[in-house]
């Protein structure tokens, strides 16, 4: 039902990538993935994708994957920023690489504090972001901010460019997932396609998220 009114929504054929959002503990993997094997077969979805989920259930689920025959997830979405690090390095990224999933990150830029225009609580006032932002409001959050402007200087960049740049480098990741709500965010996004971080400034960034 849900694809359907996804499909109906966007006026298209198929969705290209349909994610599992959240595991859930009461459905098994067989079951999940019975259905996707359906939709592929109808042509309604053309690629899997799991979000939210930790190395062990991904692993689980691509084990169950292999021995049934059913589809596999092909895409990882996790999230991941140069703020929020833990959940994915290490063993879920180790996974990711060994088995040759696409990684598409969320939170990209920690819900916007990474462009560097929250740094203080009254920045967040009449803002929808508020409830989300403050969080990163705090020793840690302003070490990074530190950082993203002093090699953001050096290459004459925003500190957003620098935050994309960081995460595109990283193993593992396929692209990151970031919004947009005016064309000048697009244009600073695609600048840091072309931004290349020395090996200095990354670890100067990585010793300011601890």
């Amino acid at each position: 039902k849900g694809v359907e009114a996804s499909l109906s929504r966007h006026g298209v054929e198929a969705i290209d990538l349909l994610f599992s959002h959240i595991p859930d503990a009461g459905t098994p993997y067989e079951e999940t993935l019975a259905a996707y094997a359906g939709l592929l077969k109808a042509g309604k979805i053309r690629a899997i994708g799991a979000s939210n989920h930790d190395a062990v259930q991904l692993e689980e689920a691509l084990t169950v994957a292999d021995r049934t025959g059913l589809p596999r997830y092909q895409v990882l979405q996790p999230e991941y920023n140069l703020y929020d690090r833990a959940s994915f390095e290490g063993p879920l990224r180790n996974l990711s690489v060994a088995q040759g999933l696409g990684v598409v990150t969320y939170f990209s830029l920690a819900s916007g504090f990474l462009t560097g225009k929250y740094r203080q609580e009254a920045d967040l006032d009449g803002t929808a972001r508020s409830g989300m932002v403050g969080k990163y409001l705090n020793a840690k959050g302003k070490a990074i901010l530190q950082g993203l402007d002093e090699v953001a200087d050096a290459h004459r960049a925003k500190p957003v460019e620098v935050a994309l740049a960081w995460l595109m480098a990283r193993q593992g990741v396929t692209a990151p997932i970031a919004s947009a709500t005016s064309p000048s965010h697009v244009k600073s996004f695609a600048s840091a396609v072309d931004l290349h971080l020395s090996d200095d400034e990354t670890i100067l960034l990585e010793k300011a998220g601890g």
